[in-house]
């Protein structure tokens, strides 16, 4: 009988194991690579109001999606989120997602540094943003993932902020 338990143990512990490395996504920093070195430090300037959002974290045994930085996005790409980009959703009860901040036209955010994660489901690169000259912020770096055209990636190409998101900064 016992031998059975420990057979059951030892199977349980085998199935965990093999969810965690299917679930495992390797992280790596490519800023001075190319297509991507001229990417970190560019200015972007948001042309829309978007949500500062994380998913919420699901039960232990189903998949999660949570993510360790903040994202930024609003209803057009996370249709989770609601429509209206408003403050009196911050904190709200929103199955799936927890909206932490709102990001308002005009804001100013630099490319911190483009980040690739790779996982048994395919590679994604997302850029990391910080807000600039706003300290009194409590997110101010965010994951840009959402927000991303990632269709030049299937050329080889670096991807970009989609324009009605945020443009480019001209700088003087």
């Amino acid at each position: 009988m016992f031998k059975w338990i420990l057979a059951a143990v030892a199977l349980v512990l085998l199935a965990a194991f093999v969810r965690w490395q299917r679930a495992a996504v390797k992280t790596s920093f490519v800023n001075g690579l190319a297509p991507y070195g001229a990417l970190p430090g560019k200015e972007y300037i948001f042309e829309r109001d978007c949500y500062i959002f994380k998913f919420r974290k699901t039960a232990w045994w189903k998949p999660s999606v949570d993510t360790d930085q903040p994202l930024v996005g609003d209803h057009d790409v996370v249709p989770v989120l609601p429509a209206n980009v408003s403050a009196a959703n911050i904190g709200a009860d929103i199955p799936g997602v927890r909206i932490l901040d709102i990001v308002r036209v005009g804001d100013r955010a630099r490319i911190a540094s483009v980040r690739r994660d790779e996982s048994r489901t395919g590679t994604t690169i997302t850029f990391e943003l910080f807000f600039v000259n706003d300290e009194q912020r409590k997110y101010p770096r965010i994951d840009a993932f959402w927000i991303m055209d990632h269709t030049p990636e299937q050329r080889g190409e670096a991807p970009l902020l989609r324009p009605e998101y945020a443009v480019e900064r001209a700088r003087d």
